[in-house]
């Protein structure tokens, strides 16, 4: 029996070795990029502007222990109505300003443009 290349791949997998798919994306396979905030030179965190902040849950009553900025690309694993639950993607979140560096947590999905297969 021949094996497809996207099978032969899977067995791959499966065997321990790693190789690609262009197959489609899986559940959970899910990026986004921060829009809709100030930029940067906006920065004021007093104020709230230049950053969305990341909370320890999904709402704005849940302590903020990080920042996230337009146009930072994050990962985004859980969703509870309009707050995803986020995870800074490697080398693509900015420096942040106030907080943990690469902060996981939750944001207000109104300033998220999700795409992907998303939760």
């Amino acid at each position: 029996m021949a094996l497809s290349i996207r099978s032969a791949l899977f067995a791959l997998s499966l065997a321990g070795f790693a190789g690609w798919s262009n197959g489609p994306a899986l559940a959970g396979d899910c990026t986004g990029y921060v829009v809709g905030v100030k930029p940067i030179s906006q920065y004021n965190h007093a104020r709230g502007n230049g950053f969305l902040a990341v909370r320890t849950g999904p709402g704005s009553s849940f302590q903020q222990i990080g920042e996230v900025y337009r146009g930072d690309e994050v990962s985004v694993y859980d969703r509870r109505g309009n707050w995803y639950a986020i995870t800074c993607m490697s080398g693509r979140c900015m420096q942040p300003m106030w907080g943990t560096p690469m902060p996981s947590g939750w944001v207000s999905g109104k300033y998220v443009d999700a795409r992907g297969v998303c939760p």
